[in-house]
């Protein structure tokens, strides 16, 4: 142990990380909740063959409708009772919205990329651009005031919080409202389902080989646009996260590129839920520790020096920490790509040959 401890005060950083990380884990956890159910749109998506660029905009415009939906039902009803976490009706009800605006704009895409057999890259920027135009003119048209309120946060019992060792863990799992909760729980079940299910066999098969799943009686069509949809749904519950547990209200471009960042986890955890769930705790942890490093700098010389490097230029200091989660992208992804492989027949159009 005196080892261990020995090389931890030899390296500041290391030590301070080590001291921090567990402070901050919830948080962490919180971060990584969008680009995490982002991710599982676009595992769900290129596992089947299609390329979902749109997962930006397919959670920006869930974020928006979940957030009216569920502003307008607490102004119709301000008496409803609160139950359980928060989950009034609608708050409830505006995740049900964010879902359906996930799907609508998944069965959109799902329709030019696998029945008009569109390039699936300009699909998803038209989903994209089509989202951030229309949310942001419907926003400034609507103006909407007041909030629905959020999900509240569960507290875990003490006595797990408090364990050595391994509390921490549990506070970062378990002192979540519910779509964080939730998204776990997707991750886990998508794991077991991609590749122990008769379901995950089939999706991987028509991912790969297309021609073979459908010689051997799988409808690709079918699969690929259950896929789709089904990440749509996914898209939509990162945006509901986004407006109806994070912040409790809606601001133009709110998903500020985490739906680009869901597709660089998907890359680096090489096309699986969990393997893209740890991505996106990655992103997210270097998101945290930047607030962390300018609310709480590192102690000794280390901190000395980030101080006169903010005294110098403030500027340059809180926007280097503001772009860090982006540069973490950028290195991950120029390491990554090349050495993982997506599935085989990503991005390609099918077209079933005809009988004759």
């Amino acid at each position: 142990m005196e080892v261990i401890g020995d090389f931890v005060n030899g390296i500041p950083i290391l030590g301070y990380l080590i001291e921090t990380i567990p402070a901050i884990a919830p948080i962490i956890l919180r971060l990584a909740t969008p680009i995490a159910l982002g991710a599982m749109a676009g595992v769900m998506c290129e596992r089947s063959g299609v390329v979902n660029i749109g997962i930006e905009g397919m959670m920006l415009t869930g974020a928006f409708a979940g957030f009216m939906a569920a502003l307008v039902v607490s102004e119709a009803f301000p008496e409803e009772p609160t139950w359980i976490l928060g989950m009034s009706p609608a708050l409830l009800i505006g995740v049900v919205a964010a879902v359906l605006a996930g799907v609508l704009l998944s069965v959109v895409h799902a329709w030019l990329s696998i029945s008009m057999r569109a390039d699936q890259i300009i699909s998803g920027t038209i989903i994209n651009l089509a989202a951030l135009g229309i949310t942001g003119y419907l926003n400034r048209l609507i103006k909407p005031l007041g909030s629905a309120g959020t999900f509240e946060t569960w507290k875990p019992p003490e006595a797990l919080v408090d364990l050595p060792l391994v509390g921490w863990i549990f506070d970062m799992f378990l002192a979540q409202g519910p779509l964080v909760m939730a998204a776990v729980v997707i991750v886990v079940i998508l794991q077991i389902m991609l590749f122990r299910s008769r379901w995950g066999l089939r999706t991987r098969a028509v991912g790969e080989n297309p021609k073979a799943a459908d010689t051997v009686g799988i409808n690709v069509i079918v699969v690929r646009y259950r896929n789709v949809i089904i990440g749509g749904v996914f898209a939509g519950l990162a945006g509901a996260y986004l407006t109806l547990e994070a912040t409790g209200s809606f601001q133009n471009g709110m998903t500020a590129g985490r739906g680009f960042i869901a597709l660089a986890a998907v890359i680096f955890g090489r096309w699986t839920p969990v393997g893209a769930f740890i991505g996106a705790l990655l992103f997210a942890s270097s998101d945290a520790i930047g607030v962390a490093v300018r609310l709480n700098p590192p102690p000794g010389e280390l901190g000395n020096a980030l101080a006169s490097v903010q005294a110098s230029f403030p500027s340059l200091y809180n926007n280097f920490f503001a772009a860090l989660p982006y540069v973490v992208t950028i290195i991950i992804l120029a390491g990554v790509v090349g050495r993982s492989v997506a599935p085989a027949a990503d991005g390609q159009p099918y077209e079933k040959e005809s009988a004759t």
